[in-house]
């Protein structure tokens, strides 16, 4: 099944290149959608845009804070009703997933009880992301490097909170950057869990730069692997160009369209 791949604007589009611009030169490239990180004054109008070049925002971020995350109790009041909020926002502008954190690591807490606690948050939301048609995905981060203390920044922790919701709507962001960086093994962990994973993210490794041959990651054959699996969902580009954002946009889309 051929990747159908979006771009994340708020890392790719040039500081002076119009939204407009942006997304008609993702469209003429064969982008299948443009995400947003969270919701600010130009989500209305990237939705709009997006769907005048038939294309879509495939994801945005569903909660605040990516360290006060669903790993603590106190949070889930706060985190359901943001996003219920979301996931109503989500279903009216065509967005397929919505994007979770499990918060920063905690004394005493270890992940057995983390995993429950993330579960149960989750649970609590999943009836409603039911109802709405609507991912809830939760993030995958490397807590070596970028995002330290981070607590869901291994596939099997991940896969383990899907496992105890047992929703069709909770599932993964797998970063493919950031699990380079924490485990490896991307390709086999990929089709080992491939029913848990609700979108992808991309970037080059080392240094969250272009998928170029400069770095460590073979984009090709991960991307054909992907395709030969029944995911239908999307891949954002989340890496930060080293020259013109356009024309690395473009060398990425040529290398990931597999299918």
């Amino acid at each position: 099944m051929r990747i159908k791949q979006s771009i994340c604007y708020p890392i790719l589009k040039p500081a002076d290149m119009s939204m407009q611009t942006f997304v008609r030169a993702a469209a003429e490239i064969g982008y299948a959608g443009v995400e947003a990180w969270g919701v600010d004054a130009s989500f209305e109008e990237l939705v709009s845009l997006t769907r005048d070049a038939g294309m879509t925002v495939p994801s945005f971020i569903g909660h605040g804070s990516i360290a006060g995350g669903l790993n603590n109790r106190a949070e889930h009041g706060r985190i359901e009703e943001e996003l219920h909020r979301s996931m109503d926002l989500a279903a009216r502008s065509g967005v397929a997933g919505i994007i979770c954190f499990s918060g920063n690591r905690r004394p005493g807490l270890g992940d057995e009880e983390a995993i429950d606690i993330i579960a149960e948050g989750l649970a609590y939301a999943a009836p409603y992301a039911e109802r709405k048609g609507v991912n809830l995905n939760l993030e995958l981060l490397n807590s070596k490097r970028d995002h330290v203390g981070y607590q869901c920044d291994r596939t099997s922790f991940a896969v383990a909170v899907c496992e105890r919701v047992n929703s069709p709507r909770v599932k993964i962001l797998y970063d493919i950057y950031h699990m380079q960086i924490m485990e490896g093994d991307v390709i086999e962990t990929i089709r080992k869990n491939i029913r848990w994973i609700g979108h992808f993210h991309t970037a080059g490794n080392p240094g969250r730069k272009d998928m170029d041959d400069t770095q460590e990651l073979n984009y090709r054959g991960i991307c054909r692997a992907i395709a030969e699996t029944n995911y239908d969902l999307y891949m954002g580009h989340e890496f930060m160009p080293k020259g013109d954002a356009i024309e690395a946009l473009r060398t990425s889309f040529e290398m990931c369209d597999q299918g």
